[in-house]
């Protein structure tokens, strides 16, 4: 799943020195907090609950809110299909651990390009994020509709084509 790599990139220069260079298309911090934000409940319980081996109430609110946002019901079925996961509850809690937390974006050395864009319906402020905790040399890209690149995974500018 292309959103889990978001974290890889900058994941792995973070404890490889012989990478030169990262470029963060989507900036991704922490997946965690996509996972958890469509959730009526503090983060901590979120956790707790996804990493329950079973949850009956949790997995009825999660189906309750991705039959409300089909954009969600889709992330969450493509997740499950690419990452294994055997339930929506699953998907949700195998993302909690790609995040850049606890020190890890901070150890990054190498220049780092960020680029966020502007309309991204899944990783809004992510970029952002990834950028507030970079110690090393970084760019901050905002990509724009005039550009057509506002989406997620700049899609929109294949439609405007």
């Amino acid at each position: 799943m292309l959103a889990a790599a978001a974290t890889w990139r900058p994941g792995a220069a973070a404890f490889d020195r012989r990478i030169a260079a990262v470029v963060a298309p989507d900036g991704v911090f922490d997946l965690g907090d996509i996972s958890t934000m469509p959730l009526p409940m503090p983060r901590d319980e979120a956790e707790r609950r996804m990493r329950a081996a079973q949850d009956p109430e949790l997995d009825a609110v999660i189906e309750k809110v991705m039959a409300a946002t089909p954009m969600l019901r889709w992330a969450t079925e493509h997740g499950m299909f690419a990452m294994g996961a055997d339930s929506p509850r699953a998907f949700f809690a195998a993302y909690l651990d790609y995040h850049l937390r606890d020190g890890i974006a901070e150890r990054i050395a190498c220049p780092v390009l960020v680029c966020s864009a502007e309309d991204d319906g899944f990783f809004k402020g992510q970029p952002e994020k990834l950028y507030d905790h970079l110690r090393c040399e970084e760019t901050f890209m905002a990509l724009t509709e005039e550009e057509g690149a506002e989406a997620h995974c700049r899609q929109s500018g294949a439609q405007k084509r």
